[in-house]
């Protein structure tokens, strides 16, 4: 015993050092990607011209046309995906610290369908409601990412209510009711696609699997404050997420207020991937992924968990788009094909690796 105890201090600063190594390898991971995600394309540009582009290089006349390029079009997408990609991360790791179960994801609160859903009516119904009202022309497109926003937040508020009684908020009941709810609102879209016409139906289906490519500046500066702040506060959540961990009676002797706990999870959640599906559309497997594999290599212990998926998820996600518009080329494949067929082969890798060290 006294060996242990006068080895114990010299074991905390390898710990740290492992896990500064660790933040250091997922920071340059997401470098990587970024500079790689902004010189691809139908006019390849190598990462050196990216750095001198970036680094003062647009004011230069022989640049113009990579500048052009890379600030107006790629710069934006690159922004937007890194947002998202570590927005679906987080809320996944969230989901899983409030659900006390690694294969927690954040459709299960009901933010996905719900904004699928609010889509899905903007995009059927919004022209016949003008011509119903007598205005010409198509729905401006930028309602289409609000309405989806909004139809979220509706969503995860309604799981609420219903999950909560006498100022306690039910997470088995919550997740009975997500399962519930995303079964309804898949009837509902279903639906609005029997109804739609092959324009609406191609805007459904691409709006359905995902994308970067409709990534503006407007988009980035809208996505920013929703996404930005949940990522800076989401880390001091870290101490009541792993007293959550021994269960809700335990977390409240050990001082942490569990439904302000669960209410202020939920709601970044909500906010979180709520603007990133309007945004992006609908994108799988990032939540579920990401947290789980992380969780395997860092451990359980929140604080590190939820800053690694930020950058382990914005890096992910940004890896996927580069692929989606090499795979096909010069066409664009949606990303949330890529993201499924990435994620889920190495989410049963993950599974029966977990399960091989169990049974040993």
């Amino acid at each position: 015993m006294a060996e242990a105890v006068a080895a114990a201090p010299h074991s905390l600063p390898s710990g740290r050092t492992a896990t500064g190594l660790a933040f250091a390898a997922l920071a340059l991971l997401a470098l990587a990607a970024c500079l790689l995600s902004i010189g691809t394309g139908a006019v390849p540009i190598g990462p050196a011209r990216v750095l001198e582009v970036l680094t003062g290089g647009w004011a230069d006349p022989m640049l113009a046309r990579d500048s052009l390029v890379i600030l107006n079009i790629r710069l934006p997408r690159t922004l937007l995906g890194l947002m998202v990609g570590a927005g679906l991360a987080v809320s996944g790791a969230l989901m899983q610290g409030l659900f006390r179960n690694p294969l927690a994801d954040p459709a299960l609160v009901g933010v996905s369908s719900g904004a699928g859903l609010a889509a899905a009516c903007v995009i059927v119904l919004g022209d016949r409601l003008l011509a119903g009202l007598g205005i010409p022309g198509p729905l401006p497109f930028a309602l289409l990412p609000a309405a989806a926003f909004l139809g979220g937040l509706a969503a995860t508020l309604g799981l609420y209510l219903v999950a909560t009684r006498s100022g306690r908020t039910s997470v088995a009941t919550m997740l009975l009711a997500g399962i519930a709810l995303g079964a309804l609102t898949g009837a509902l879209t279903g639906l609005l696609v029997y109804a739609s016409d092959d324009r609406q139906l191609r805007d459904l289906t691409f709006w359905s699997l995902g994308s970067l490519g409709g990534a503006t500046w407007a988009k980035v500066a809208a996505t920013a404050p929703a996404i930005l702040p949940v990522l800076v506060a989401v880390p001091f959540l870290g101490r009541g997420l792993n007293a959550l961990v021994l269960g809700e009676a335990e977390a409240f002797h050990l001082g942490i207020r569990v439904e302000r706990l669960k209410r202020l999870a939920i709601l970044l959640v909500a906010i979180c991937v709520g603007a990133g599906v309007s945004a992006a559309g609908v994108i799988g497997f990032v939540g579920l992924v990401v947290p789980h594999a992380l969780r395997l290599t860092l451990g359980p212990e929140h604080r590190r968990l939820l800053p690694a998926c930020a950058l382990l998820g914005g890096a992910l996600l940004l890896l996927a788009d580069v692929a989606a518009r090499l795979v096909a080329a010069p066409a664009e494949l949606p990303i949330g094909i890529v993201t499924a067929l990435v994620g889920a082969p190495v989410f049963l890798w993950l599974l029966l690796g977990r399960n091989r060290l169990a049974d040993a």
